[in-house]
């Protein structure tokens, strides 16, 4: 009678063994996807953009696959047999992989965003090549850019909703303009189209 139960932890631990390896390959394919895409997006505002809206969505994905992988492959090498042995592996194992995921959480939530922000500010002030003369363009300052900016784009910028960085060609005239976040959100105008619509109260 003390065959079945056995025969039942060895399969379990086979399965475990193959799912745990899935897992953790998926995770590694998941993080080099993102690396690639990141080496991949060329243009610094493209780059940019990708990190703020997905970086961290990736990094989360990845952890999710890596830490419960691990935590499954690990669980089925425990060498421990009989029913009650399994119960408990399996519930010291799920309890080690949810406090590890809630700090991967936390991580990513709170202080990988202060390494995340001084690789944007690099990218946001990396001087960028006119297409047109093929030398580097001058950022202009805040005075300086609102005559290339219309007074949607000036009222955006007023209320700290989009901020704007003006870049010019000065041999060729060339001008590129991009949109950053700001720091005080407002949602689209339904008149103007432009991200200056805030409850003020």
């Amino acid at each position: 009678m003390e065959e079945q139960p056995l025969q039942f932890i060895d399969t379990w631990d086979q399965v475990g063994q193959a799912l745990g390896a899935v897992l953790v390959a998926l995770s590694l394919i998941f993080l080099l996807v993102h690396f690639v895409k990141l080496l991949t997006t060329g243009a610094p505002k493209k780059k940019y953009d990708y990190i703020t809206t997905s970086e961290i969505g990736a990094l989360w994905r990845v952890s999710i696959f890596f830490l419960v992988g691990a935590a499954v492959l690990a669980n089925s090498f425990i060498d421990q047999i009989g029913p009650m042995w399994l119960i408990i592996r399996m519930f010291t194992t799920l309890a080690i992989t949810v406090v590890l995921l809630v700090v991967a959480k936390n991580v990513l939530k709170f202080y990988y965003p202060f390494y995340m922000e001084k690789r944007l500010k690099a990218l946001r002030f990396q001087p960028r090549i006119s297409p047109k003369s093929g030398k580097p363009m001058k950022l202009l300052s805040e005075e300086e850019e609102d005559v290339y900016l219309d007074e949607g784009m000036q009222a955006e910028e007023n209320l700290f909703s989009v901020d704007y960085d003006v870049w010019i060609d000065e041999e060729s005239g060339y001008t590129k303009i991009e949109k950053y976040s700001g720091h005080l959100h407002a949602e689209t105008c339904p008149e103007c189209n432009y991200n200056t619509f805030r409850v003020e109260r």
